[in-house]
C-alpha cells in the first residue's frame, strides 16, 4: 500500500505544521463539492457500496456522528488509502503503524477513549472499531469539527500534501450529496443514522433490548419525532395513506416489502440518493444501502412525516 510506505517516512499524528499557500490551493481544489459546513448529507455513491465492505461502511458513518462537521466519507477515504477498508496482508507499516487506520501505537493512545460501544476493553489500534473511533478524534481535534479546517485534520493524519489531496479525492468519489430533510423526518433520519451498526434483535426496539428489528427501528425513529407508529411492519403499513406510485421519494419516508400488500413482512427508512437503512434479518447489523423499490418485493411507501406537516400526503 502507497501509504504504508508514506508512513516509513511520516508516521501519524505529529505536530501540524502550516500548510504552503499552493498545497493549500490544491487541497481546496480536491474538496470540490465535499464541503464540511454543508447541509447536505453523504449518502454512498454506487462506487463506495461496491467498494467498501458493509460493516466497515456502516462503522465509518457511526464514529463520523461523533465529530460535528466530519463527513463519513473522509474516514472512509483514510481507510481505503492506509489499508483498502483492512484487506491489506499485514496492516503494519515500516514505521511501526499498524492496523486498518495504520496508527503508531503512541498516537493511538491519545485518541482511544472513551472506549466506543463494541470497543476492545483495552482498545486497541487493530480493533476497527477501536481505530476508526481513533480516527474521527484525530481529526475532530485537528480542525475537522465544525468544518473550520479539514484540510488540515487531514494533513494531521499524514504529513503529505499529496496524501490530503488523495484523501479528499476519494471521499467526493464515495458521497452522493443531497438536500437535507427537515422537521419530523430529519429528527427521524438522523436517529436511523445513528444506529448504523447496531445488531439486529428480533422484536427489539433499542439498546434496551439489545438493538432493533426493522420495525421497532421504524417506530422508534419516529416517536424521536413526535410521530408514533404501530409496532410490526404491517400495521404500520396500514397506518398511512400510500404514497402514489409516480411520487418521489422523500426523506423519511417508510418502503414496505412482503409478498402482497396484506403480507408485509419488512419495512426500511428511505433517507436520499436511493439509500434507505434497515435492520434486515438475524445476524446482520442496521444498515444502509440501496432503497430497491423496482423489486417484486417492494409493495409500497408510506409518509408519516405529512402527519406534522412536514410533507403533502
Amino acid at each position: 500500500m502507497s501509504s504504508l510506505l508514506t508512513k516509513a517516512i511520516t508516521g501519524i499524528g505529529c505536530t501540524v505544521l502550516a500548510l504552503p499557500l499552493l498545497a493549500a490551493l490544491t487541497i481546496a481544489a480536491a474538496l470540490g463539492g465535499l464541503s464540511p459546513d454543508s447541509s447536505a448529507p453523504a449518502s454512498p455513491s454506487t462506487h463506495a457500496l461496491s467498494d467498501i465492505p458493509p460493516r466497515m461502511l456502516a462503522l465509518y458513518q457511526r464514529a463520523a456522528l461523533t465529530c460535528p462537521g466530519l463527513s463519513w466519507t473522509v474516514l472512509a477515504a483514510i481507510g481505503k488509502i492506509e489499508t483498502d477498508h483492512a484487506r491489506h496482508p499485514t496492516m503494519v507499516s515500516t514505521a511501526g503503524a499498524v492496523g486498518p487506520m495504520q496508527f503508531l501505537p503512541s498516537t493511538f493512545q491519545t485518541y482511544a477513549h472513551p472506549v466506543p460501544p463494541g470497543g476492545r476493553t483495552p482498545p486497541t489500534p487493530w480493533d476497527p472499531i477501536d481505530a476508526v473511533y481513533a480516527a474521527a478524534r484525530l481529526l475532530c481535534a485537528n480542525g475537522a469539527r465544525n468544518g473550520k479546517n479539514l484540510g488540515s485534520a487531514v494533513f494531521a493524519y499524514n504529513h503529505s500534501h499529496t496524501y490530503v489531496t488523495q484523501v479528499l479525492t476519494t471521499a467526493r468519489r464515495y458521497a452522493t450529496v443531497t438536500s437535507a430533510p427537515t422537521g419530523p423526518a430529519a429528527k427521524a433520519v438522523a436517529f436511523a443514522r445513528a444506529q448504523l451498526g447496531t445488531p439486529y434483535v428480533w422484536g427489539g426496539n433499542g439498546p434496551s433490548d439489545g438493538g432493533f428489528d426493522c420495525s421497532g427501528l421504524t417506530k422508534t425513529a419516529y416517536e424521536t419525532a413526535g410521530i408514533h407508529l404501530p409496532r410490526v411492519a404491517q400495521a404500520q403499513y396500514n397506518a398511512d395513506p400510500h404514497l402514489p406510485k409516480a411520487t418521489q421519494f422523500a426523506p423519511g419516508d417508510l418502503l414496505f416489502f412482503g409478498t402482497s400488500p396484506g403480507h408485509i413482512t419488512h419495512v426500511a427508512l428511505y433517507t436520499s440518493g436511493g439509500q434507505a437503512i434497515d435492520a434486515p434479518h438475524p445476524g446482520a447489523v442496521v444498515r444502509q444501502g440501496p432503497a430497491r423499490p423496482k423489486t417484486l418485493a417492494f409493495q409500497g411507501a408510506t409518509r408519516p412525516a405529512a402527519r406534522a406537516g412536514g410533507h403533502p400526503r
